[in-house]
């Protein structure tokens, strides 16, 4: 008997790119023997809905079809359930991070052919207070600057929006008191910002957390010292390298779980989306989902 697959999909993702290919995709996933339907996605959250309910409904196959921000809600709504169905990936979005820490491929094409080829891998899902995360959750001055982009912005400009806001903020960066508690390490003092990541692709930074894998049941923990504007830059600049990881200013370990306090105000950034606000326990859920990958592992983002 075919398989049924779900395919959620943000119509305004990737400049609409996703409303123009629909057609073509649905008839490559059909001739590949995926019965697929189709949930346009409405508004904040419908995504998170559409994939709980495509569960309840019993399809075999789910399809995020967007950038992050889809790829996010859709994984809230799966990461709950008992039965999890194995996930595929459209990367049609703006950012796309995760699909690039997976090696899964730009071109649509291509993507909808790996998801045919049926083979999974399992990884790490991160879970914070309620809430769920794959690729990293932040916090401080300088991660709040990705969910104040306008979406129509993103679309038009992609990353040159994000680095746009960036710089607009760099003078107003202040640190921030936080405390970590882990098994691993206790650290209480002021910092710029903190970065706990699940994969290696963050925000374009490919050797951000260069030995991070979504498949070993640890969450990789990077705080960034209080430091002045010079020092950030410089910081920064290096973190493009990935040579910021002996720097004295960084401090980073690998974790289960870990507390995060403050006795001020503090956003939360899950996977560029708002993720509420401190104090919370972040933790990781090893093995919580299957996504279909390449099967020689070799597969690029192309």
């Amino acid at each position: 008997m075919a398989k049924r697959a779900r395919l959620i999909y943000n119509p305004t993702s990737g400049r609409e790119e996703m409303k123009r290919r629909l057609p073509e995709i649905l008839q490559r996933l059909e001739y590949g023997g995926l019965e697929t339907s189709t949930h346009a996605t409405i508004g904040e959250g419908d995504a998170a809905v559409a994939a709980a309910d495509a569960i309840d409904r019993g399809f075999d196959v789910i399809i995020a079809a967007g950038g992050d921000g889809t790829l996010y809600e859709v994984i809230n709504g799966m990461a709950e359930k008992e039965r999890r169905p194995p996930l595929g990936i459209l990367p049609v979005g703006t950012t796309n991070d995760f699909a690039r820490a997976l090696g899964i491929p730009k071109h649509w094409e291509f993507a909808v052919d790996l998801i045919l080829q049926q083979h999974t891998r399992k990884i790490d899902v991160g879970k914070v207070n309620q809430r769920y995360f794959i690729n990293i959750a932040g916090g401080g001055s300088m991660t709040e600057l990705t969910y104040e982009v306008p979406s129509k912005l993103k679309t038009m400009l992609g990353q040159l929006a994000y680095y746009m806001k960036g710089l607009e903020k760099l003078p107003r960066l202040r640190p921030t008191e936080l405390s970590f508690v882990s098994k691993e390490k206790h650290v209480h003092e002021e910092v710029m910002m903190f970065l706990i990541c699940n994969s290696n692709s963050v925000g374009g930074f490919e050797r951000l957390a260069p030995d991070a894998s979504l498949s070993d049941g640890l969450l990789d923990v990077f705080i960034l010292r209080k430091c002045n504007l010079a020092e950030f830059i410089r910081i920064v600049s290096s973190a493009l390298r990935g040579e910021h990881m002996n720097d004295p200013h960084v401090i980073h370990f690998k974790t289960q779980s870990i507390q995060v306090t403050s006795p001020d105000y503090v956003q939360l950034n899950l996977d560029g989306e708002f993720g509420g606000t401190l104090p919370c326990t972040i933790s990781v859920l090893p093995d919580h989902l299957h996504i279909f990958v390449d099967e020689s592992g070799t597969s690029t983002y192309k």
